[in-house]
């Protein structure tokens, strides 16, 4: 059981798009338990998990970063090349949304409670910041804590005049190692909050001190951090990070005799998105038609069954709006390969364990 009387942490992995895991894993806990990251002593963070820490120790709606996260997405696939085309740059985009969303005085709400992890250039070395004299120095260490070398450019930025990199790159889980942290990644290992693959556990290696199991989930994973996928497919990783935070809950047993609320009453995609747009619905039914006779097949019914009503709504909205049709070249390439090269290891495993 999970001892409120004590001081706790909470440590976010860096995972590019798969941040999105992130958003439906708080949004259950903000629901369901806020005291949980609201009383949290720190919140740490490296790459886009640092701009998950942001995000709630500056107070941003979280259904405008999931808008954030599955625009990004959708702006780079729509590139052959992904984010990887020329006109595509991920770190200024990052940048921008950060202009306009934090506020004058975010560096005031994060100092003391936000901790980034950066990689110094120079030597390699991991640095923890917590203290931020301006608005525009938190967001200097966060493309700092962001910028990984080639996929976010070549010219690394800086922050007090030094330069640094991704800090996933030399500590992606800040202080993992004390028990008083709770650890999140979207990557099934021993996180506290984690997926959970239900079947064999594979062979387990550990990058800058987060646990990822050797098998294809993970590789699937590995690739949605770099290359985005299909927008539906991030609608039910957000999906799986909420259904992760809430077993993690009831586990820790800070359910305590809660009901579920109105909000995650079951609406199809046509009943969502027909209330987003009841003025269109009205003018639909006087020219004697049936909005709900459309087929609504952008998004399973499944897939976002128990997000709240607003992420439902957003996520449905941002499917229906993209109709991108099969995956860029470079996420199919990679995927095939990942794969070819962990069946081997898999079913070398699973002959031992037999």
């Amino acid at each position: 059981m999970f001892d409120l009387e004590k001081e706790w942490s909470i440590s976010f992995a860096g995972c590019g798009f798969m941040g999105i895991y992130y958003v439906g894993a708080t949004s259950c806990i903000l629901e369901r338990f806020p005291r949980f990251i609201q009383d949290a002593s720190k919140i740490y963070g490296a790459s886009a998990g640092a701009l998950m820490a942001t995000v709630l120790t500056v107070g941003i709606p979280l259904e405008q970063i999931c808008v954030d996260v599955l625009t990004v997405a959708k702006e780079a696939r729509k590139h052959i090349l992904g984010v990887f085309h020329p006109t595509f740059s991920l770190l200024r985009v990052v940048r921008d949304s950060l202009l306009e969303k934090l506020p004058a005085d975010a560096h005031l709400r994060a100092s003391g409670k936000l901790c980034v992890s950066l990689t110094r250039i120079a030597d390699g070395k991991n640095v923890l910041v917590s203290e931020f004299d301006s608005r525009e120095e938190l967001i200097q260490v966060l493309m700092c804590s962001c910028f990984f070398p080639v996929y976010c450019g070549f010219i690394p930025p800086s922050y007090r005049g030094v330069h640094y990199m991704d800090g996933a790159l030399s500590n992606n889980m800040p202080l993992f190692e004390q028990r008083s942290t709770i650890t999140m990644a979207p990557f099934s290992g021993e996180s506290d909050i984690c997926p959970r693959e239900g079947t064999f556990n594979f062979f387990e290696v550990h990058y800058g001190n987060v646990s990822i199991q050797v098998n294809t989930g993970n590789v699937h994973r590995v690739c949605t951090s770099f290359l985005p996928p299909r927008l539906e497919k991030l609608a039910e990783i957000c999906h799986n990070g909420y259904m992760d935070a809430l077993h993690f809950l009831r586990e820790r047993d800070l359910l305590g005799t809660q009901h579920l609320p109105p909000g995650l009453v079951v609406e199809s995609c046509c009943e969502l998105v027909a209330s987003a747009q009841a003025e269109e619905s009205k003018e639909t039914l006087l020219n004697g038609q049936n909005p709900h006779q459309e087929d609504h097949r952008w998004l399973d019914l499944k897939v976002i069954e128990n997000l709240p009503a607003g992420f439902k709504r957003v996520l449905c909205e941002a499917c229906r709006d993209s109709h991108d049709g099969g995956t860029v070249l470079p996420v199919k390439v990679l995927t095939y390969l990942l794969t070819l090269l962990t069946l081997p290891v898999e079913l070398t495993v699973f002959l031992t364990k037999r």
